[in-house]
C-alpha cells in the first residue's frame, strides 16, 4: 500500500503481525502500576473497543502484556510502517488543504527526529503526548484525510471522538487533553485515568501538534539569558568566559547550549541519559560531550581563560556540578535548571547516586523509595545552589516546577516570609516584565512546503516587517524589537531546524499581523508556498501558570484560569484553524490551564480576515488581563492599542495610593 492509501484506510482490516521493540530508540520509562485488578481489566476494555471482536482475544492478551511492562497500553502492533516525519503537504491525502497542514504538524511531533519517545508518541517532557495510543493516531489521520471545510474533528485527549458538522468557519480541529474535574487533577490522577486510556497529558505543544523541537525553545531562552546576564553584568561587559549553568538536554531543555552559544556563554548544561546527550550532540546543539567530572572542570577553566563561546554536556548528574564547581573555586554567574519536575515521579528528574537504569527500574518497581530519593536529592541540590547564590549567582527557576518540588521535599527554598520562593521564576523576573508585559511572546511559523528557499523568503520577510517597525518604535520596547531583528537575521547561520521548515521569534500583536500578512500576500503572488502560523502556549495571553507564566501578576488573580479558558474560546470563532485547551504542560499537572492554536495561511482574503482578527484578540486578551492586574509595562501596551483601535475598549484599573490602606485593619 502507498502512503495515502495506508493513511485513508485508519484502522486496518487485517490485524497487523507483531513489531518488536526497537532497542536503539530513546523509550520512556515504564510507569508505576497503579491500577487495581478490575481496573485493569477496564483498561483492556477501553483499548480494544477500537477494533473488532474477533481480534480482542489475541490482543487482550499483548495489551495486557503492555500495561504490565510499561504501566500504558501503547499498542505498538499498530505503529505505521512508513516514515513519520513532515512531508510537504501535497503529499497527504486530504479533500481540504487544512486538514493536510494539521496531518503534516502531527507527523512532525512524532518524527523521531523531534520527538523524545516516539514510540510512545510522546514528543517531550517524559509525559507530552500527541496521543494516548497508535490507534489514536490511525483514526485521527484518517478523518482528517475525509473530512471537509464544513466539518470539525472533536479530540478528547487523543482519542478522535468523531467528525460533526460545522462551517467553513469553524475550526477544522478542536482538542482537549487532560481536561480533568479539579479534585481528580493530582499527579497520581494522571498516573490512574492515563493508564484507563481515558486522558492523557497533552504538554503544551505537544498535544496541540505545534511543537518545532528544540528551536522551539532557543528563542525564549536566548533571550531569556541575555536579559539576566544584563541584570548582573555592566553595558560594557562581555559575556564570554561568562558560565551558565543548567541541567537536561531532552525535548525542550536540549535548546539551552546552543542558547548559551547564540548569547556568548560557556554553558555546562548536565543530563543523566546518555542517549539524549548524544542526541543533542549528533544535531549540533551542545559542543562538547564529557562524562569525567575532573575532565570537566579543567576544560571549563580553559575556556574561562580563552573567553571562549562554548557549550559542554556532562553525561551525570547535575548535583554533582553544583557541588564540585563549588569544591574547586569556579564561579557560576547564572544558574537555573531544566529538568522535567512537573513530572517528578515518573522520570522527569532523575536524583544523585542512582544511575540512570537504576532509576528506571525504581519508577517501576518501588516508586516510593523513587519519590524518597528524588526528594533528598532536591534538597541536596537546593543546598549546593544556596552555597554558590552566596558567593553571588543568579539563580532562576526555568518554570519546570524546580522551586515548587523542592519546596515539597522540604528543602531551604523559600524565602524569610515562608510565602515566597528565594529565587523567582524567569518569567517573573526577566520574560514577564520585559516581554509578556508588552505583548510580546512565541509566534511561530511553518513552510508546508519542506522546502529552504520558502523558510528563507519567510525570514526575510518577517525580518523586513521588524525593521520597518523599529523606525517609529516606542522606546519602551525596542530592546525587545533588536533581539528579535538580530535574532532572525541570524537564524539561518545558527542552524536551528530540526523536522519541519519552521521558525521562531518574538513579537507583539501589531509585528504578528503585519508579519503574517505579508506572508499571505507573498503566498497569493506564488512566491512562497502555504504556511501554518502558531506560537508556543507559553505566551502572553495562552496559560494561566501560577509558577511560570502569570508568576508577575500579584493581584491575586494568577491562580485563575479564565483568560487561558477566553483564550481558546475567542480564538476559535475569530478563524483559527485549530484550537487546543490542556491541563497541564511545563510546571504540572494539575497545575497550570492552557491554551493554543494553530492557522493555515492559503494566500486568500479570507486568510486575511481571520489572521486579523484572530492575532489581535490572541494577544490583547493576555495583555487587558495584565494590565488589569496593574502591571505597569501591560497598561502602557494596552493604552496603546486602544489609541490605535477605536473599536477595542478595555477596562483600565484605577491605582490606589498605599498610603490608604496602611492603617485600615
Amino acid at each position: 500500500m502507498t502512503f495515502k492509501e495506508q493513511i485513508l484506510q485508519g484502522i486496518p482490516d487485517k490485524l497487523p503481525a507483531i513489531k518488536e521493540y526497537p532497542n536503539s530508540v530513546n523509550r520512556a520509562p515504564g510507569r508505576k502500576e497503579i491500577l487495581t485488578l478490575n481496573e485493569k481489566k477496564l483498561a483492556i476494555k477501553n483499548a480494544l473497543r477500537y477494533f473488532p471482536k474477533q481480534w480482542h482475544k489475541e490482543l487482550a492478551l499483548e495489551f495486557s502484556a503492555e500495561l504490565k511492562i510499561y504501566g500504558r497500553i501503547y499498542m505498538y502492533r499498530f505503529k505505521p510502517d512508513y516514515q513519520v516525519y513532515a512531508r510537504p503537504i501535497s503529499e497527504y491525502p486530504a479533500n481540504t488543504e487544512q486538514a493536510a497542514a494539521i496531518m503534516m504538524m502531527i507527523q512532525n511531533n512524532l518524527d523521531p527526529a523531534v520527538a523524545q519517545h516516539p514510540e510512545e508518541l510522546i514528543t517531550y517532557g517524559g509525559n507530552g503526548a500527541v496521543f494516548q495510543n497508535w490507534a489514536q493516531y490511525l483514526l485521527t489521520m484518517h478523518y482528517l484525510a475525509t473530512m471537509t471545510n464544513e466539518q470539525t474533528l472533536h479530540i478528547y485527549s487523543g482519542h478522535p471522538m468523531g467528525l460533526f458538522p460545522s462551517s467553513k468557519e469553524a475550526p477544522r480541529v478542536v482538542v482537549t487533553n487532560g481536561m480533568m474535574i479539579p479534585n481528580y487533577s493530582k499527579p497520581d490522577d494522571w498516573e490512574k485515568f492515563n493508564a484507563l486510556g481515558v486522558t492523557q497529558y497533552g504538554q503544551m505543544t505537544a498535544g496541540s501538534y505545534m511543537y518545532i523541537g528544540p528551536q522551539g525553545i532557543v528563542h525564549g531562552t536566548t533571550i531569556t539569558v541575555m536579559n539576566a546576564f544584563r541584570k548582573i553584568l555592566s553595558q560594557q561587559e562581555s559575556l564570554a568566559g561568562k558560565i551558565f549553568l543548567t541541567s537536561g538536554l531532552g525535548g525542550m531543555s536540549g535548546a539551552q547550549p546552543k542558547a548559551g552559544n547564540i548569547a556568548g556563554c560557556i554553558t555546562v548544561c548536565a543530563e543523566v541519559n546518555p542517549k539524549a546527550a548524544k542526541k543533542r550532540h549528533e544535531q549540533g546543539w551542545v559542543d562538547l560531550l564529557l562524562d569525567d567530572i575532573n575532565l570537566l572542570i579543567k576544560r571549563i577553566k580553559q575556556a574561562q581563560t580563552n573567553n571562549e563561546v562554548i557549550s559542554i554536556a556532562y553525561v551525570g548528574n547535575v548535583v554533582e556540578l553544583w557541588e564540585q564547581f563549588y569544591e574547586h573555586n569556579i564561579f557560576v554567574h547564572l544558574g537555573s535548571d531544566q529538568t522535567s519536575l512537573h513530572n517528578p515521579w515518573s522520570g522527569g528528574y532523575y536524583p544523585v547516586g542512582l544511575s540512570w537504569e537504576e532509576s528506571n527500574t525504581l519508577i517501576k518497581e518501588n516508586p516510593k523509595l523513587f519519590k524518597e530519593n528524588v526528594q533528598n536529592s532536591l534538597i541536596r541540590h537546593v543546598n549546593a545552589i544556596n552555597k554558590h547564590t552566596k558567593r553571588g549567582t543568579y539563580f532562576f527557576d526555568y518554570g519546570n516546577a524546580f522551586l515548587l518540588e523542592a519546596s515539597r521535599a522540604g528543602a531551604d527554598i523559600m524565602a524569610e516570609n515562608n510565602i515566597d520562593f528565594k529565587y523567582p521564576s524567569y518569567v517573573q523576573d526577566i520574560l514577564g516584565p520585559l516581554c509578556l508585559d508588552y505583548g510580546f511572546g512565541p509566534f511561530r511559523w511553518v513552510c508546508t512546503s519542506g522546502k529552504d528557499e520558502d523558510l528563507e523568503k519567510t525570514d526575510a520577510i518577517a525580518a523586513k516587517v521588524l525593521e520597518d517597525m523599529m523606525i517609529e518604535a516606542p522606546k519602551e520596547i525596542k530592546m525587545q524589537m533588536q533581539d528579535n531583528i538580530n535574532w532572525i537575521k541570524n537564524a539561518k547561520a545558527n542552524n536551528l531546524v530540526v523536522g519541519s521548515k519552521a521558525r521562531i521569534l518574538y513579537a507583539d500583536a501589531e509585528g504578528r499581523m503585519k508579519i503574517a500578512l505579508a506572508f499571505n500576500q507573498a503566498i497569493s503572488k506564488g512566491t512562497i508556498g502555504t504556511v501554518v502560523l502558531g506560537r508556543d502556549h507559553h505566551d502572553v495571553g495562552g496559560t494561566d501558570s501560577p509558577f511560570r507564566e502569570t508568576s508577575n501578576i500579584y493581584d491575586g488573580s494568577k491562580f485563575t484560569a479564565d483568560m487561558a479558558i477566553h483564550n481558546v474560546i475567542g480564538d476559535s470563532f475569530r478563524g483559527a484553524t485549530w484550537v487546543s485547551i490542556h491541563n497541564g504542560g511545563g510546571v504540572g499537572w494539575g497545575e497550570v490551564i492552557n491554551g493554543g492554536f494553530g492557522m493555515f495561511l492559503d494566500g486568500t482574503e479570507d486568510s486575511e480576515k481571520r489572521l486579523i482578527n484572530m492575532l489581535f484578540y490572541d494577544v490583547n486578551n493576555g495583555i487587558s488581563r495584565r494590565s488589569w492586574a496593574r502591571n505597569e509595562g501591560a497598561l502602557f501596551a494596552i493604552k496603546r492599542e486602544m489609541e490605535r483601535t477605536p473599536n477595542l475598549k478595555v477596562t483600565i484599573p484605577n491605582i490606589v495610593e498605599e498610603e490608604i490602606l496602611d492603617n485600615l485593619f
